[in-house]
């Protein structure tokens, strides 16, 4: 990514961003001059074109080019965001830290859903912006004689499920605003293993134009979870003390 806009009722152009853009009650409208043209979906686009009202969460792909221009809603905003494949953020990436896999960070958990999905605000990456998700129940377990609870939200596919969270160790080892869990689905008696050696970042880790939501104020762990992937801008010499 190498930009975020938000698009409103004003004409307005961005740098590397072919067209002039903006929003309203109809949807998202680009204009583009005689010298310009982006493809979406294989088809070249000229002049202008209306992309319709996007639902909240989705978006849509142009092309210019090497770069692909994503045109989305995300928080009710309608945005524009740029993504270059010569991003010198991507060119330096050499993946992902860790902590070392420790079996005693698969932990067994009890899922008790809700009668009915509850809506949940949450916080965003950037300041200004909130998510509404679907919690379907919660996850209790056990830690350092302790028993915790987090809120599940859907995960990818039908029966799993997603958790935001932060711990005792975030902003020290690991990434400050939120980590994420993929959690399989539970079994018929609700019983599931938690696997936090594979909390992973989201994107709003690696830059500052991600949106990622923020963990809901119940999943805010009181001990310190050392296990998945650690803050990508930690200093080297740390990363190599903790991930061997």
């Amino acid at each position: 990514m190498t930009g975020l806009h938000f698009l409103t009722a004003d004409p307005t152009s961005f740098a590397g961003v072919p067209g002039v853009w903006r929003t309203d009650s109809a949807g998202v409208h680009v204009d583009l001059d005689e010298t310009e043209t982006v493809t979406l979906e294989g088809r070249p686009i000229f002049g202008h074109h209306d992309f319709g009202v996007l639902a909240e969460r989705s978006g849509v792909v142009v092309e210019s080019g090497d770069v692909h221009i994503e045109v989305a809603k995300r928080g009710g905003f309608d945005i524009l965001r740029p993504r270059d494949p010569a991003n010198p953020r991507r060119a330096a990436f050499s993946g992902s830290t860790a902590f070392p896999a420790d079996p005693d960070w698969v932990v067994p958990a009890l899922f008790a859903p809700f009668i009915k999905p509850r809506p949940t605000t949450v916080g965003a990456a950037v300041e200004g912006l909130e998510h509404v998700y679907d919690a379907v129940g919660e996850l209790t377990f056990t830690r350092a004689g302790k028993t915790l609870s987090l809120v599940a939200f859907p995960g990818h596919t039908d029966g799993e499920l997603l958790v935001l969270f932060t711990d005792e160790t975030a902003g020290v080892t690991t990434y400050p605003a939120v980590r994420s869990l993929s959690v399989p689905a539970p079994d018929a008696d609700g019983e599931v293993r938690l696997d936090f050696n594979r909390a992973s970042n989201l994107p709003c880790a690696h830059t500052p134009y991600a949106t990622c939501p923020l963990p809901p104020i119940e999943n805010r762990l009181p001990i310190a979870v050392t296990a998945g992937e650690l803050d990508p801008s930690l200093d080297a010499e740390i990363v190599e003390r903790i991930a061997g």
